[in-house]
């Protein structure tokens, strides 16, 4: 029984030195107020940025809330204490800033001057038309 059990924290601990040195994990985080984005300095060399507005919790944050944010554990989220508000790093890489719920309704925010033009088209002639219903 205790040889399974060896054999089994052995591969634990292989699967976590691969993920250390394969997952993206923040090395350094700052927010730059001139570009109004969080700028996050991974590990394997690379560079991301985004404005945190667009990330559920931190819409409504000061330049200086943002500016206190940490970094977790051993890179793999980010946290602003004041705020309560806590980001996986590898979930922000993959483009979620928020639950379900909130990227969903984000999505369909998403507007242009074509998109607002074609919808006061519309309405001025009476809203959508009506799907044509089949009278076979």
């Amino acid at each position: 029984m205790a040889d399974l059990t060896d054999i089994a924290v052995d591969a634990a601990i292989e699967r976590g030195k691969i993920l250390r040195e394969t997952e993206p994990r923040a090395a350094a985080v700052r927010y730059d107020r001139q570009t109004g984005r969080l700028i996050v300095d991974l590990t394997n060399g690379c560079t991301f940025a985004f404005p945190p507005r667009i990330a559920q919790g931190l819409e409504m944050a000061t330049d200086d809330e943002l500016s206190q944010v940490e970094i977790l554990g051993t890179g793999l989220g980010l946290h602003w204490e004041a705020l309560d508000v806590d980001f996986s790093v590898p979930g922000l890489l993959a483009g979620i800033f928020g639950t379900r719920t909130y990227m969903a309704r984000r999505a369909g925010q998403a507007t242009s001057p074509s998109k607002a033009a074609a919808a006061r088209a519309n309405g001025a002639k009476g809203g959508r038309p009506r799907k044509a219903v089949d009278q076979r």
